[in-house]
């Protein structure tokens, strides 16, 4: 399959300029994608970009990922409703340290015909004189011009206005393009629809200096079935970093995604074929309640970010938690799998606690009387195994490694109690 028709029938075309699939199909095209360097990692809310690029080089084509040491001073004003705060530039530089190391998971940087670029546009931009900038670039645009773009027009109709810093981004960007087509021949610009003005301005420079005709294609915005922002929970955003969000968290979020969102994102985030990802479709359809693409996705996402032991041990460390008996598990699996939820430190008592005491000295229920009310109505597991008696005792030496106890309210609601020396 070309590289046209396998982003369109995943879903991942949103909108080209004329000519781009009959390019694709002819030539052999080098493409780039920009990523922001606003944080040490990239989140789940990147990875549709980034497996453009995958499927790019799989097609045989040569992918560019920019990352923004320079534009990531200013900011993209781009689906923003504020001002960036701005970053140091030692802050850019280690998160473009953070980011090139994701994506060669991704991508194969090794030398070859399609070898993958990773470039950092400080390169240039940091020598650029602003007078040169002036002159070279900013002539061939018109106030009007730059205005006009969605991104642009939206916040200079907002109450706090767009700053100059930002008016100039679209700029800096299109000079990116510019010099990448320049410098390795790059044709085609992808990302995310917010970006299509972006876009069009690198493909007007190019025009305006070089009178080449270059590309760019644009995918949609990645949503909830709901409607919600994709890559984002309770506990915040979803990062790729396992220091960020733990492989088995990763693993729980695209294990909990909507019955109506698996396929599509089976889909955007997988290597999965056609045939595979529609007998999933049929599988969910006969046993809708054995979430068959959940699972799958979940599998298939997590191995390409964390590899094949981070899936192993997710799916082992959720076998036991839901399993019941957590003292089978160890102290550093615990912290993975409840790495969000609410914890506390309590003194270690030689005698223990009783569990009403417990639940009161580790913030579960604000009152004795709360407490033993949920445990008569079979509401308390402690390290997975339901207590029925509110005098029920527990000693330091019952908790995990001695450290731990693992209390769960309810049906869902989780809380960890760290044992301390007074």
């Amino acid at each position: 399959m070309d590289l046209y028709s396998e982003l369109a029938w995943r879903g991942m075309v949103y909108d080209t300029t004329e000519g781009l699939q009959e390019v694709l199909a002819a030539e052999r095209v080098t493409a780039y994608v920009g990523f922001d360097p606003t944080a040490a990692s990239l989140h789940v809310g990147s990875l549709l970009p980034v497996m453009a690029l995958a499927r790019l080089q799989r097609c045989g084509h040569s992918p560019i990922a920019l990352v923004g040491g320079g534009t990531g001073l200013i900011g993209d004003p781009s689906g923003k409703a504020v001002e960036r705060t701005l970053l140091s530039p030692e802050k850019v530089e280690t998160n473009v340290r953070g980011i090139r190391s994701q994506l060669e998971r991704f991508l194969d940087f090794d030398p070859g015909p399609h070898s993958a670029r990773l470039v950092n546009n400080a390169e240039w931009l940091g020598e650029l004189s602003a007078l040169a900038f002036m002159r070279d670039v900013g002539k061939f645009f018109t106030v009007n011009y730059m205005l006009a773009k969605e991104s642009v027009k939206r916040r200079v109709e907002s109450e706090d206005g767009i700053s100059y810093t930002e008016f100039s981004y679209l700029l800096l960007q299109a000079y990116d393009f510019f010099v990448l087509h320049d410098r390795y021949g790059c044709g085609v610009q992808m990302g995310g629809s917010d970006q299509w003005g972006n876009i069009t301005a690198g493909l007007d420079l190019i025009r305006k200096l070089r009178g080449a005709k270059a590309h760019g294609l644009v995918m949609p915005l990645v949503t909830t079935a709901a409607g919600t922002k994709f890559g984002k929970t309770e506990a915040g955003s979803v990062w790729l970093d396992p220091a960020l969000t733990s492989p088995y968290a990763f693993y729980q979020f695209w294990l909990n995604v909507d019955d109506r969102d698996a396929a599509r994102y089976a889909r955007y985030f997988t290597f999965l074929s056609a045939a595979d990802i529609e007998e999933l479709e049929r599988s969910s359809e006969r046993e809708p309640e054995r979430r068959h693409a959940q699972r799958q996705l979940a599998r298939e996402v997590t191995r390409l970010v964390h590899g094949e032991a981070a899936v192993a041990e997710a799916e082992s460390a959720a076998e036991k938690l839901f399993g019941g008996d957590l003292t089978t598990m160890s102290v550093q699996e615990l912290l993975q799998i409840f790495q969000s939820v609410p914890s506390c430190d309590v003194a270690s008592v030689d005698g223990g606690w009783t569990i009403v005491e417990l639940l009161v000295s580790a913030g579960v229920t604000a009152s004795k009387g709360e407490a033993a009310r949920l445990v008569k109505g079979g509401g308390i597991s402690v390290n997975g195994h339901r207590v029925a008696d509110e005098k029920a005792r527990f000693r330091p030496d019952q908790a995990i490694e001695g450290k731990i106890f693992a209390i769960r309210k309810g049906k869902k609601d989780n809380y960890l109690v760290r044992l301390v020396r007074p």
